[in-house]
């Protein structure tokens, strides 16, 4: 792949590039190559250039991510603070795919518009529209308008709902594909009762979540087919919590992983674990757990890249 090498980029293309510092669970190998692009216009460039059988992987800020312990083949493409502006007016918001959800939540509280469920939600814009985030029984489908996206081939192309067909923790976004911007609806509030709401989401959130742990949010998605997504057949009533407590694994541990004690559906790093021991735990949980209720739990931490050999991963765990 020393081809990569040679496409002239303004941003940074860097070879090996370690990514465990750069995902909330501090775990992973690293990318073959990582390109941060100076601006849209960079990133289109870079992607017209790139061979098309070289694999793409956007990367937010890594706050829902296992990249196993063998790293990433191909490119990871990591969008700068270039992509993390916010611009609110005229009852829509339209953000920068690298803005912090939170951010987000809060620009648009202080122009009197409601985007509240974003604000305990981990990550950035773009993993939100491409995993249809939500909370609180609001979803980025709820209030999506349309998403700018550079495609695979440097495309440029504008994607309303139709075309990502949001679901339930999911969407269609083309393969390769990188979100840059997208913009949403939002309805008008008073800034002092959203602000209000906000902090009583965040007290909610850190007196029954472990955000002081090293987690990537909610493990695995509530299963199907028992609080609603606004579709007939999407229901979410059972959570996945319970299962997993009711299987009597609060607090499981695999090595250096550990299903948390205060929310049984957080992986954690209690700091010496592996990609192999974190993705490890969570399967052992959806066997026992299928074992105890016949439930299969899907999950909703994304896994990507390689395993490590073996061998590395027990030098990994002495």
């Amino acid at each position: 792949m020393g081809g990569i090498a040679d496409i002239p980029v303004e941003g940074r293309l860097i070879p090996g590039y370690d990514l465990s510092g750069v995902t909330w669970l501090r775990v992973g190998g690293p990318a073959e190559w990582l390109f941060m692009p100076k601006d849209v216009d960079d990133l289109r460039r870079f992607l017209a250039a790139l061979p098309s059988e070289v694999p793409v992987f956007p990367m937010g800020v890594g706050s829902n991510l296992i990249v196993r312990d063998g790293g990433l083949p191909g490119v990871v493409i990591r969008l700068s603070r270039a992509f993390a502006t916010v611009e609110v007016g005229d009852g829509q918001v339209t953000a920068g795919a690298a803005a912090l959800d939170a951010t987000v939540a809060k620009e648009a509280a202080r122009a009197g518009l409601d985007l509240t469920f974003l604000r305990t939600i981990p990550g950035a814009i773009g993993g939100a529209v491409r995993m249809n985030a939500g909370c609180y029984g609001s979803y980025v489908a709820d209030h999506f308008i349309s998403a700018d996206v550079i495609l695979r081939d440097g495309t440029r192309a504008t994607l309303g709902p139709d075309d990502l067909n949001f679901r339930y923790r999911d969407s269609d976004l083309p393969g390769g594909a990188v979100i840059v911007s997208a913009t949403f609806r939002a309805d008008p509030a008073d800034p002092a009762d959203l602000g209000a709401r906000m902090e009583a989401q965040l007290a909610k959130r850190d007196e029954t979540q472990p955000t002081k742990d090293l987690s990537a949010g909610s493990t695995f998605r509530n299963p199907a087919g028992y609080s609603s997504t606004g579709r007939a057949d999407d229901r979410h009533d059972l959570k996945a919590w319970k299962v997993i407590e009711d299987a009597g694994l609060r607090g499981a541990t695999r090595g250096g992983a550990q299903m948390s004690a205060k929310h049984p559906n957080f992986l954690i790093n209690t700091g010496d674990a592996t990609a192999a021991d974190l993705e490890g735990l969570g399967e052992e949980v959806r066997e026992r757990v299928f074992a105890h209720s016949g439930i299969r739990l899907e999950w909703e931490i994304k896994r990507v890249g390689k395993p490590a050999p073996e061998a590395e991963n027990e030098n990994a765990r002495s």
